[in-house]
């Protein structure tokens, strides 16, 4: 749909006024003036009454030229033509106002086809006057009339050529700043129309990024606390059960709560430090927290009561760091899915260091539906952290019963050995 200039504003309106008027005052001054001198070149002049109402009539459409700029152009053309047909003496005013009209509805005629339709109209209709004009006083103009003239071409033949040249620079420079003005007010919309579009942008992209600081925030809250509290809760009641017979293991069970408390409470001190950065150029802080590491997740479920099997299998690489600690949140979460939900004895971890990928197998031996218990935040966080680094996640029931969760992670190159131990276990396996 073709874009139309909206109408103009209040204060536009007033302006029209203001300029309407100025012109009725400038055109009854000029006819004024020409009356007072007795410079009649259109002939003998119509009684002063009547040349004054002719002169207000041509400039006082003009006071509501924006709200209505075709009807005020061809009432201002009508009544320009018929006060020159009855000699009206005004000077430039009526001019100034035929000028203004063809300026205004080139700058404002919403419907475009309209607006250049009429002007060429009322351009085509100004030059047959014009030729009429010309032709009428040329059969009465005589030599002896300009007993002055010096130059090289005929009187007449000037005074028709300067003035055919001045009215089409009028009637041009009125159809060219009209369009002008229209094709400015054109790019302004749509230079506003593209600032609206980039900030609305701005707006939603700013959203996205709330919303994924926000899933950032959850999946590190439930990574960092999920897991301790997990071990706490089971630590606490298994204190509790033992409290009066075997007053060792329940204090050993309370040196595994406080443990897991200090852990959790410096874990949740260090994301926060993390979130607190504000160029954005804060790193993956993995310190304590990768593969190196899951030897102490490990040992945390067998102090809350799982028979815990690890293995690992292949060549150890050096990880990246987030990688590194994306295999470590996938084993922790596994885990604490296992002691919240899974009811399991047992489980079996294992790392695999594949030519081109490393790959972590968490299975146990419970009931499995955690997700549904858990309302599947930690399989989404996993899933999240997996897809970060174009890897593959699989988890769900065991045929033979129990849950399992296998997470790829591809690596782009195989890195030097890793200058450590494989995870200590009776059943680890090192191929």
């Amino acid at each position: 749909m073709d874009w139309q200039r909206p109408g103009p504003t209040q204060v536009e309106r007033l302006h029209d006024i203001y300029l309407g008027l100025l012109l009725v005052g400038w055109s009854l001054i000029g006819v004024t003036l020409n009356n007072s001198i007795g410079s009649f070149p259109l002939g003998p002049p119509p009684s002063w009454a009547e040349a004054l109402a002719w002169s207000a009539a041509v400039a006082l459409p003009l006071v509501v030229r924006r709200r209505w700029p075709a009807t005020v152009l061809a009432v201002v053309s009508v009544l320009f033509i018929v006060s020159q047909l009855r000699s009206s003496q005004d000077g430039i005013a009526s001019s100034a106002a035929l000028f203004c009209a063809l300026y205004t509805l080139g700058a404002w005629g919403r419907n475009r086809r309209v607006a250049n339709r009429l002007r060429i109209a009322v351009i085509v209709v100004m030059f047959a006057y014009l030729g009429t004009s010309i032709a009428v006083n040329a059969m009465d103009a005589q030599e002896q009339h300009f007993p002055d003239a010096i130059g090289p071409l005929p009187p007449v033949l000037a005074a028709i050529v300067s003035t055919v040249l001045f009215n089409a620079m009028f009637f041009g420079s009125a159809y060219f700043f009209g369009n002008l003005a229209w094709t400015a007010a054109h790019r302004e919309h749509e230079v506003k129309r593209q600032a609206e579009e980039l900030r609305r942008s701005q707006e939603a992209h700013t959203e996205r990024a709330v919303i994924q600081e926000r899933v950032r925030i959850a999946r590190e809250l439930h990574d960092v606390v999920a897991h301790h509290v997990s071990v706490m809760g089971v630590q606490a009641g298994a204190c509790r059960r033992v409290m009066e017979r075997d007053p060792v293991k329940a204090r050993t069970a309370l040196s595994a709560v406080e443990q897991a408390a200090r852990t959790a409470v410096d874990e949740l001190r260090r994301m926060l430090g993390v979130l607190r950065q504000t160029d954005g150029t804060a790193p993956v802080d993995a310190a304590g927290h990768d593969v190196a590491h899951v030897d102490d997740l490990l040992q945390a479920a067998r102090d809350a009561g799982l028979d815990v099997r690890s293995s690992v299998h292949g060549t150890p690489v050096s990880l990246p760091d987030s990688v590194s600690l994306a295999v470590y949140r996938v084993v922790q979460e596994s885990l604490t899915n296992t002691i919240k939900h899974a009811k399991a004895r047992s489980v079996d971890v294992r790392v695999r260091y594949l030519q081109r990928e490393v790959e972590v197998d968490v299975a146990d031996d419970g009931t499995g539906g955690r997700a549904g218990a858990s309302g599947g935040l930690g399989l989404i966080g996993m899933r999240e952290r997996v897809s970060a680094h174009d890897g593959m996640l699989e988890a769900g029931p065991r045929k033979e019963g129990g849950f399992r969760v296998r997470a790829t992670f591809p690596l782009t190159k195989l890195d030097v050995p890793m200058p450590r131990e494989p995870m200590a276990d009776s059943g680890a396996v090192v191929a």
